[in-house]
C-alpha cells in the first residue's frame, strides 16, 4: 500500500474539506468515481495532465485504509 499522507491533503475551505489530491481541487471521491465509471489509470492521466499514477494510487489506498477503519469500528 503506498503512504498516502503527503498526497492526500484536507483543508475545511476547500471542496468542502473532502480529502483532496496534492491541494488540488480533485477528490479521492472524483478518482474512484470515474474509476468505478470504468475509466483507467491511463484515461484519467490523460484527461488530467496534473495528476501522476501515485496520486490515483494513493487516492485507492486512502479508500482502503478509511474503509477498513470503518470496518475496525463496526466491530
Amino acid at each position: 500500500m503506498i503512504d498516502y499522507k503527503h498526497i492526500i491533503t484536507i483543508e475545511p475551505g476547500k471542496r468542502g474539506g473532502k480529502p483532496c489530491i496534492r491541494g488540488m481541487r480533485i477528490s479521492v471521491n472524483d478518482i474512484l468515481t470515474w474509476l468505478a465509471s470504468g475509466m483507467t489509470v491511463k484515461d484519467i492521466l490523460e484527461d488530467f495532465d496534473e495528476l501522476t499514477d501515485q496520486d490515483i494510487y494513493a487516492a485507492l489506498s486512502y479508500a482502503a485504509d478509511r474503509e477498513n477503519k470503518i470496518y475496525q469500528i463496526a466491530i
